[in-house]
């Protein structure tokens, strides 16, 4: 293995192939974990020096923030390691007994990062059936600096993008219909 890719033998079985596939998944995995722990470590132990660290590790800042944020949330022993990373960024920012309860079901039912996040938006908007009924949002052509600035807040959250949209989206309904705000009469 080098920096930029792998050589493999030329008489390399399918078993081992295959078993340095599962080995390479859990490294990528297990590194947003490891930089996470190792940004949290470096800033209680090196506030001094901890931006030239950030710097030498040569990833997006708000990647690596991302990171520590998510690791901060789960110790160590709260980690599940029949999933991903991705998966414990999705129930970060929920209270604990609902993000435990969210991750048992997803380790149980084995779903992907995106049936997750479904799961969590169904649940917010008070569908709680295991397949939500989706519809699709008209397009609406926005300014590209207005949709840059978006991404940046989404990124800056910790969430995708299409998950932070709806949350936002959520938060202004409820203060709007909480306001009692509407068209003038």
């Amino acid at each position: 293995m080098t920096k930029v890719g792998l050589r493999f033998p030329p008489n390399l079985s399918f078993h081992e192939w295959e078993r340095a596939g599962r080995r390479l998944s859990d490294i990528v995995d297990s590194s947003s974990w490891c930089l996470g722990d190792w940004l949290i470590y470096g800033k209680e132990h090196y506030s001094d020096r901890y931006q030239r660290a950030l710097r030498a590790a040569g990833l997006q800042y708000q990647t690596l923030r991302n990171y520590a944020w998510v690791a901060g949330q789960f110790p160590l022993a709260q980690r599940r390691c029949g999933l991903s990373f991705q998966h414990h960024a999705e129930v970060a920012s929920l209270a604990h007994d609902e993000r435990d309860r969210l991750l048992d079901k997803a380790e149980l039912k084995q779903w992907t990062t995106k049936q997750l996040r479904a799961r969590i938006q169904a649940e917010r908007s008070g569908c709680g059936s295991e397949t939500p009924d989706l519809a699709m949002i008209p397009r609406i052509r926005v300014p590209s600096s207005r949709l840059v600035s978006w991404r940046r807040a989404a990124d800056h959250s910790g969430s995708d993008f299409g998950s932070w949209m709806l949350s936002v989206l959520d938060r202004a309904a409820e203060q709007t219909l909480a306001e009692g705000t509407g068209p003038a009469a």
